[in-house]
């Protein structure tokens, strides 16, 4: 047992088990959405606030929890993470209306907020720098690897057995885990008392409160007022940028602040923090149109959707291991450009290929080359930014880095939501124009009409938008030619829609390749010590 407790790897599979499950239930649910809909008769807003509670608290609890592992030891954060994520799955399972399920789900939230820093944190403290690469690229992996494969283990569950299920899975992998985090991993603890910086928690919670809810919730309010709340999305928004400005003033004076700005002072924790920004900005923004597109433009089932973005997860999975170890050997830089390179060809390929015809086949090799690229991203980043960390902020460190990688999740996928649905407002005007000359005369100008007055109603993507807004009342035969012809615009309406919205995450994603090349590379001594003690160990 006491060789079990000293083995990083078993306490590796320990923590990326736990952290495999915080990842995919922020994806899973997705896919869920329609079937939870209708299993509790419940208003699409409500059910939204099922995966939208769970991101909020996730994202707003991270640093605070990332401090109190550095308090009181990472294991028991570790544990604690682990007892309350099972403990609200389950409840998320026995559900019987929306208010219970939301509810749960934020108790997922906290627990998942208070276990994902302590994985990075117990990492940095177990691994030597000169080894943690590996250890991260299977990290890494398995981050890509739940984001990714969220909608295909969703949709098989689904498909195949019940929606409940995407929660009551996580019941004995979490109790196993529990039992293995006190058998395993080794109690760490820092090696004087912090202090605890209150006002710093509540000035960090309120501003990130504000700026991740004015960010998931300003599509839905149309970026104006919030209902009959004196006060608007922008405001909002405005006020937690305020928020975490005053946050910095307040830490740069604080002895033992929440978040140690010394961190920054390290360039490739900068650089590194801005990477995991912009690569969820650009999975997010590329990722939620095409699964639009797969099930509502091509009519993929979310199984069969599921399965046509797996070579992208399975080639990811099967790559960041060995592109962690390489980040050991040479560092993470060239292999983060590279990374990033790829997975900006793979995505841009399957938006360039994208029609109205196209099958899984299609998108095969542009989702293994966007998988390589994932997988030679997040475990060379990781590196880069917890190489110099000393382990007495570790738990800080990997909250920072988490957080700001949520925000770039958040912000991903409300400007994708606003650029999808203004590009729609156009191409839905411009394509029923082409089709309608196709029709009769005399109804060419209703059949436009019903487009053009889409975004002042709302969009249903999907179904809703091939013909429940056109003429009622009309003869079977031109029903029959207007259905067929409303389907083809929105088929080719949504394409070019997405497309267009893939710009944008293109060319952040090429920025920030060039921005790698910020990060300063390891001396070349330290690259030439760590071989000679490989080489050594090889020998005996």
């Amino acid at each position: 047992m006491a060789q079990a407790r000293t083995n990083p790897w078993l306490v590796l599979l320990v923590l990326t088990t736990g952290f495999f499950m915080i990842m995919l239930d922020t994806t899973i649910v997705n896919v869920a959405i329609p079937a939870m809909s209708t299993g509790l008769n419940t208003t699409l807003d409500q059910i939204l606030w099922v995966l939208n509670a769970y991101i909020l608290v996730y994202a707003v609890l991270l640093i605070t929890a990332g401090r109190l592992g550095d308090l009181y030891g990472q294991r028991n954060l570790f544990a604690l993470g682990l007892l309350i994520f099972t403990i609200a799955s389950a409840l998320c399972g026995i559900s019987q209306n929306p208010t219970q399920l939301i509810g749960a789900r934020i108790l997922q939230g906290v627990g998942g907020a208070l276990l994902t820093p302590q994985t990075l944190a117990i990492l940095t403290s177990i691994f030597p720098p000169e080894r943690r690469g590996a250890a991260f690229g299977i990290w890494g992996g398995v981050a890509g690897l739940a984001t990714l494969a969220g909608p295909t283990v969703g949709g098989a569950i689904i498909t195949y057995i019940d929606w409940r299920w995407i929660f009551y899975i996580n019941v004995p992998i979490g109790i196993a885990a529990l039992i293995a985090t006190f058998l395993i991993i080794p109690d760490l603890r820092p090696g004087r008392h912090h202090g605890w910086d209150v006002i710093g928690i509540i000035i960090a919670t309120s501003g990130l409160f504000a700026i991740v809810f004015g960010l998931i919730e300003g599509q839905r309010y149309s970026w104006g007022q919030i209902e009959s709340y004196p006060i608007t999305i922008p405001e909002v928004l405005g006020a937690g940028a305020v928020l975490m400005v005053v946050f910095i003033i307040w830490e740069r004076f604080q002895t033992e602040p929440l978040v140690p700005l010394s961190l920054f002072a390290d360039r490739n924790f900068a650089v590194a923090n801005w990477i995991a920004a912009a690569i969820s900005f650009g999975m997010l923004s590329m990722f939620l149109p095409f699964t639009i597109y797969l099930q509502s433009a091509r009519g993929f089932s979310a199984l069969a959707a599921g399965l046509t973005l797996a070579p992208m997860s399975l080639t990811s999975m099967l790559t960041a291991p060995f592109a962690g170890r390489f980040a050991d050997r040479i560092g993470g830089k060239y292999i983060l450009i590279a990374g990033i390179i790829l997975f900006t060809i793979g995505m841009g390929t399957i938006a360039l290929v994208a029609g109205p015809d196209s099958t899984w086949i299609n998108f095969l090799l542009p989702a293994v080359v966007a998988g390589l690229g994932i997988g030679m991203t997040f475990a060379p980043m990781t590196t880069v930014a917890m190489r110099n960390i000393s382990p007495r902020v570790a738990g800080s460190a990997s909250a920072v880095l988490n957080t700001i990688r949520q925000l770039g999740a958040a912000i991903g996928s409300a400007v994708v939501g606003a650029m999808l649905q203004n590009q729609l407002a156009t191409t839905l005007h411009d394509q029923a124009v082409s089709h309608a000359s196709s029709l009769p005369a005399a109804f060419r100008n209703q059949f436009v009409a019903a487009f053009s007055n889409v975004s002042s109603k709302g969009f249903e993507i999907g179904a809703g938008e091939s013909g429940t807004r056109l003429p009622s009342n009309l003869p079977p035969s031109v029903a029959h030619q207007l259905a067929v012809i409303a389907h083809e615009v929105f088929v080719s309406a949504y394409i070019d829609a997405m497309k267009a919205t893939f710009i944008l995450p293109i060319l952040l994603l090429v920025l920030t390749a060039m921005t790698t090349l910020l990060i300063k590379r390891r001396p070349r001594a330290a690259v030439q010590q760590q071989a000679l003690e490989e080489v050594r160990a090889a020998t005996g």
